[in-house]
């Protein structure tokens, strides 16, 4: 390894570098650049951070990149960043790997009790100083379907069994249960399935395979009684689809925090679909989110120093993390 290796961080003015970087001290060079900057700052850089964890730079900047063999994205999706010839490289991705299981875990948790406990409507109703007593649904004994069954997935199946929710997953292929899930189904073949579920939830990276995965045919499916909590990807989803099915009452409701545009267009239908509750991208970013997400850099990054192997790799052809289980 050269000594020292270098770290660059794409980042923007607002973002700047994280002070945890510091505690790297004399073991590496530590350079920043915005996405302008990037395909001349690039050459001889040994590690790439994602700071600005959206930037699509790293492509047009690929060709100049001569001694790159780690790429970190401080985020769980890698869609932004993945492009045939880094696909075909050596270099190593990783992403923010469990850094958001239990908090997006809570927030679709909270999405289902504000919406089996009527919370949306109670608010509504005391806007208009209307009393009127209701009867909400149990969550304890219903079932949820998991779409995506990686450590986000996984800490969703975790929460919601602990309240009572029998919980099924559906991922690439067929498999048996296991401690999270109480079975794992293929999720190519949702439509067949859909139907016996009272939450559906997506947590699905965004692949060829997930892109518009939630369509009419599979809102078509659901029940009516149904809710759809989309913490994944908004491009997983044709929005369309889904207001057509939320106007027709193919399902109850839905929670998104995830949009195939942001910010959500003011003129979107979304805003004022039936029983939809709106967030702007914001589930898994608790208060630290950025600490923490700084931290898991240091770790990795005095792991490549060492010259230890990385855990958790992005399987660069999947877009994602395999689980290990």
């Amino acid at each position: 390894m050269t000594s020292p290796p270098t770290i660059l961080v794409l980042t923007t003015p607002d973002l700047g570098v994280p002070a945890e970087l510091g505690t790297l001290g004399p073991r590496t060079t530590i350079r920043a650049t915005d996405a302008a900057g990037l395909a001349d700052a690039i050459a001889g850089v040994d590690a790439l951070l994602l700071w600005d964890f959206f930037s699509p730079a790293v492509a047009s900047a690929w060709q100049r990149a001569d001694r790159l063999r780690w790429i970190h994205v401080a985020a769980a999706g890698v869609d932004r960043l993945l492009f045939p010839q880094l696909q075909e490289s050596d270099v190593v991705v990783t992403n923010a790997h469990g850094v958001f299981d239990r908090h997006i875990a809570e927030f679709v948790l909270a999405s289902l009790l504000a919406h089996t406990k009527l919370l949306h409507e109670s608010r509504q109703l005391q806007q208009e100083h209307v009393w009127r007593h209701r009867e909400p649904l149990p969550l304890h004994g219903t079932r949820a379907l998991v779409v995506g069954t990686g450590g986000i997935g996984r800490g969703i199946a975790r929460l919601l069994g602990a309240v009572g929710v029998e919980v099924t997953g559906a991922g690439r292929t067929a498999r048996t249960g296991d401690g999270d899930f109480r079975t794992i189904l293929p999720s190519d073949q949702l439509p067949s399935y859909v139907g016996e579920f009272d939450h559906i939830v997506n947590v699905t990276p965004l692949t060829p395979q997930t892109r518009g995965l939630f369509d009419r045919q599979v809102f078509d499916a659901m029940r009516p009684t149904a809710y759809f909590v989309n913490v994944g990807r908004g491009a997983s989803v044709v929005e369309a689809d889904l207001v057509d099915a939320l106007r027709a009452g193919s399902l109850a409701g839905a929670a998104l925090d995830v949009f195939e545009q942001e910010p959500l267009p003011a003129d979107s239908p979304l805003w004022d679909a039936p029983g939809v509750a709106i967030s702007p991208h914001l589930s898994g970013d608790v208060v630290g989110w950025r600490a923490q997400l700084a931290a898991q850099f240091v770790r990795l990054a005095d792991r490549f120093l060492d010259g230890d192997d990385l855990p958790d790799p992005v399987d660069k052809r999947l877009g994602f993390v395999v689980p290990t289980r």
